[in-house]
């Protein structure tokens, strides 16, 4: 299933250079500029809020973006730079490039885990750790999958998933040249107490004996 892309809203800023930003600012918006394509630059305003609001939610730089603007057809666009003012690190300019449905781009994608109940460490009591919630992957701008799916059934204790055991999206590349891990089941809380029990009790058994051999010498 192709990901939903998330809309940026902006409108066409009329005038450019240093005072049209300015002025813009002054207003509440934060200039910036689409570049890209067979279509000439276009100096737009983004309100500074919602910027602030979008990059706040953080990966702003590798999310696709469905760009809106008025008088304009709408334009899948990622962002590939953001000015941020020196001393109040708040946005003052970004630049925003504008991609074909197959250009590839390098973004960030959900993992989904399915199938807990027919995974017999689960429902012995292990615990699913969650190493990498988001796998970064190099796919089609027109062809991005809304997530990952991680199956477990079968996953016993003490199994670790590797990016090797995941099927991915059709096209999909991942972006790191190495087999990490995306999660692993851990062991029961009751059972890992029980281990460090156990460990604690030959601790100091080993303890006692060392000092009643001390004794008789």
């Amino acid at each position: 299933m192709a990901k939903q892309i998330p809309d940026l809203d902006a409108t066409v800023r009329t005038g450019t250079g240093k005072g049209a930003a300015r002025q813009a600012r002054r207003e509440g918006l934060v200039p910036g500029i689409v570049y890209g394509g067979s279509e000439e630059p276009l100096p737009i305003n983004i309100p500074f809020n919602e910027l602030l609001k979008k990059l706040k939610a953080g990966r702003f730089l590798s999310t696709l973006w469905n760009l809106k603007v008025d008088g304009h057809d709408d334009v899948r666009v990622i962002c590939r730079n953001v000015q941020r003012d020196v001393v109040k690190d708040l946005p003052t300019h970004l630049d925003l490039m504008r991609l074909h449905r197959n250009t590839r781009i390098s973004l960030f994608i959900h993992v989904e885990f399915i199938n807990e109940d027919a995974a017999p460490g689960l429902k012995k009591g292990g615990v699913l750790t969650v190493v990498r919630p988001e796998v970064e992957l190099n796919v089609l701008a027109g062809d991005i999958p809304e997530q990952i799916v991680v199956d477990l059934t079968g996953r016993e204790v003490g199994e670790v998933i590797h990016i090797s055991d995941v099927d991915l999206p059709k096209g999909a590349k991942v972006t790191v040249d190495r087999d990490f891990v995306i999660a692993n089941i851990s062991a029961p809380s009751s059972l890992r107490s029980a281990d460090d029990e156990e460990e604690t009790e030959e601790v100091a058994a080993d303890e006692v004996e060392a000092t009643e051999m001390k004794s008789e010498e």
